[in-house]
């Protein structure tokens, strides 16, 4: 027992480390002050969408980081059989898990993302499943972090 607390105290020395050296990283990229001031979007999730997406000074706007994620979605259909509606994996898979735990988080906490995904999935007309209303709140977040990335705005 006493070995494995002291592993433990070692993995969280070692995280605070890493942590510290995120943080001091991002402190050196543009924009990243920005997109870290939406509610509900941490360290971890800008680190990560700036890691697989890149400099987002080399991207003309928004869809095409969301293309890079392949966050489109996609009907299983052949002939007469309508299938369900998914994403198509075939992108980067990091960037796309990353960004659905965020909204994930942020549709509990973040009031404007917790009604847009209200009003998805309860809107007469093109009314939204949960997880299709999951996505489509993704490529959200992914234009309004390009946005903030790129004019350095709040």
């Amino acid at each position: 027992m006493t070995a494995l607390l002291q592993q433990y105290d070692l993995f969280s020395e070692q995280l605070e480390t890493i942590m510290a050296k995120v943080l001091e990283i991002l402190e050196c990229i543009p924009g990243a002050a920005q997109m870290l001031s939406v509610p509900g979007v941490g360290v971890v999730t800008v680190a990560g969408f700036l890691a697989q997406a890149g400099d987002i000074h080399n991207y003309d706007h928004g869809q095409q980081i969301i293309r890079l994620a392949d966050l489109n979605l996609k009907e299983n259909s052949s002939g007469k059989h309508k299938g369900k509606t998914g994403i198509s994996e075939r992108g980067r898979s990091l960037i796309r898990t990353l960004l659905f735990r965020a909204v994930m988080s942020m549709v509990a906490k973040n009031h404007a993302f917790k009604a847009l995904h209200h009003d998805y999935t309860t809107r007469s007309q093109n009314l939204l499943k949960k997880k299709q209303s999951i996505i489509a709140l993704c490529g959200k977040l992914v234009r309004i972090l390009f946005t903030l990335g790129t004019k350095q705005k709040e």
